[in-house]
């Protein structure tokens, strides 16, 4: 089958599906990260989903995911997630949407990273945020993100490009967080259903820019038009809603 059939057809399916048959061996992780890296590459020129697309970084955790002795029993066993520009990636970047946030690298992950990775989920790329994750629409430093539904239209926000991340089928699940609606808003401009955890289930942790305490974080599943679904997450994802009877316009 040739690439694109490939990314065809796993682009879109749910994470329990891809973990399932990561789990069973019928699927490599590796082939589920680059077949949604490749559609991520078809359609982020158009929405603008991420400020950190980590390539070779998530083939590297994919094949490690495939390695792991435990896979059989990894509940999110080679699914690309997501994960919002607030909080920290081991070897990344954590801007909260300002330039003026220190270049510093993270030595390692925020607590609902270290979660997902150990259920073997692989981390591709950093969503975009607005700045200071303080607004409703997703306008950062150099990027508007824009909604895959409509592109004239936003994904709002603060969570914005995690919504438009999994709207557009770059990833089935993406972390988000919400102290203000962050989570609910875009949920709502993008066709989503996401989860907002309660205060305790995630241990807080220092924010990337002084002063700002964190929001609660949470994970998001997808929306479900027709058979499609995809996820965006907080601490760990998205979920379907069956109410939508059209795709997204990618």
């Amino acid at each position: 089958m040739s690439r694109t059939g490939v990314v065809r057809q796993l682009v879109g399916l749910p994470a329990t599906e891809l973990a399932a048959r990561v789990r069973s061996g019928e699927l490599s992780a590796v082939e589920v990260v680059r077949a949604h890296l490749a559609h991520i590459d078809a359609v982020e020129a158009r929405i603008g989903a991420y400020r950190v697309l980590r390539h070779d970084a998530a083939l590297a955790e994919a094949a490690e995911v495939d390695a792991r002795p435990d896979r059989a029993r990894l509940p999110l066993a080679g699914v690309p997630v997501a994960v919002k520009d607030n909080v920290a990636v081991a070897g990344e970047t954590a801007t909260d949407g300002t330039a003026a946030a220190p270049a510093v690298v993270a030595p390692a992950d925020h607590p609902v990273v270290a979660r997902l990775r150990a259920a073997g989920a692989v981390v591709v790329g950093i969503t975009r945020v607005p700045e200071l994750c303080v607004f409703a629409a997703t306008d950062g430093p150099g990027t508007v993100t824009r909604n895959p539904w409509d592109t004239a239209l936003s994904p709002a926000g603060s969570s914005g490009g995690s919504a438009a991340a999994v709207a557009s089928g770059g990833v089935p699940l993406a972390h988000g967080n919400d102290g203000m609606g962050s989570l609910r808003l875009p949920a709502a401009a993008c066709g989503l259903v996401t989860l907002k955890p309660g205060t305790g289930w995630c241990r807080r942790v220092s924010a990337p820019t002084p002063g700002r305490a964190w929001p609660r974080t949470a994970p998001w599943p997808p929306r479900w038009p027709t058979w499609r679904w995809r996820t965006r997450c907080s601490p760990t994802a998205w979920s379907p809603s069956p109410s939508t009877t059209t795709e997204p316009r990618w």
